[in-house]
């Protein structure tokens, strides 16, 4: 069975769980149409490719257009054949498989059929733009002393190679540059609940990506929201119980009447 499914980020809001409040971001995942399937025997792997989102026809470019009309998109579940002449996939994305798949060209995956309430997963995503930046916001550099006059070295880099020997800057060097647009991975978030009908995936915690943009989600392991409760209850409880029972017990031990301790005096050996 797939494991994974596209969709496209939508709002940041909370929810409710036994009374606990957590941080959502709802996401509409699919449905996604297989537009191929790659066999082990040509291609060297299992794999599918799905479309997602649509675009129209003037919008696609004629190398693309032969390709998904070579694979006609004709829906079993739904029994209706996709308009090839005006509709086409935004986006196409292909999914790594281990054994021959049992899907058809034309199948139409849903988030339902994936997920629910309580799965742990992954969700991949190009992460904000933040345009040219320094070494201080892009890397966390400290910057140069603020006194003896350096006052134009405050968010300065500093030297940035050797002597004679390399006589070079090493590549990788931390620099400033462009921050951002990369592709980041966020894991072990759960899922809170899955619109069957239309689509809408309420996933806790934050996402990369800007509203709209396109995501990637993969079930890494079925789950409960009892583990996401423990979670919750885990870092609210953290640190304060402890200091609550300290002065409980600094209370009590002022209230109890302080008991006098006599110490017995033996008596000394005398030596003759």
């Amino acid at each position: 069975m797939i494991n994974t499914i596209l969709g496209t980020k939508r709002v940041n809001s909370q929810t409710f769980v036994e009374g606990f409040r957590i941080p959502v971001t709802k996401v509409t995942a699919g449905p996604c149409v297989v537009t191929q399937i790659k066999h082990m025997e040509p291609d060297g792997y299992w794999a599918i490719q799905l479309g997602f989102s649509s675009k129209r026809a003037k919008n696609t470019s004629k190398p693309l257009q032969g390709h998904l009309n070579k694979n006609k998109q004709i829906s079993k579940s739904t029994n209706k054949q996709i308009d090839e002449t005006t509709n086409f996939p935004r986006y196409l994305r292909e999914v790594r498989l281990d054994k021959e798949p049992e899907f058809n060209i034309g199948d139409v995956i849903n988030a339902s059929d994936i997920f629910k309430a309580g799965d742990v997963i992954a969700v991949t995503g190009i992460s904000k733009g933040k345009g040219f930046a320094g070494v201080v916001k892009r890397h966390g550099f400290a910057g140069g002393p603020r006194t003896h006059g350096q006052s134009d070295r405050e968010r300065a880099p500093g030297s940035i190679g050797q002597t004679t020997t390399p006589g070079r800057v090493y590549k990788g060097k931390r620099m400033a540059g462009r921050m951002g647009g990369e592709t980041v991975t966020v894991k072990n978030l759960h899922v809170i609940s899955v619109d069957s009908e239309t689509g809408l995936v309420e996933i806790s915690g934050q996402i990369p990506g800007t509203p709209g943009a396109l995501i990637t989600l993969q079930k890494i392991k079925s789950g409960s929201l009892k583990e996401l409760e423990h979670e919750v209850v885990a870092q609210v409880v953290e640190g304060e119980a402890p200091a609550e029972e300290k002065g409980e017990e600094s209370k009590n031990d002022e209230s109890k009447p302080q008991e006098s301790k006599v110490e017995e005096v033996k008596p000394k050996e005398i030596k003759q």
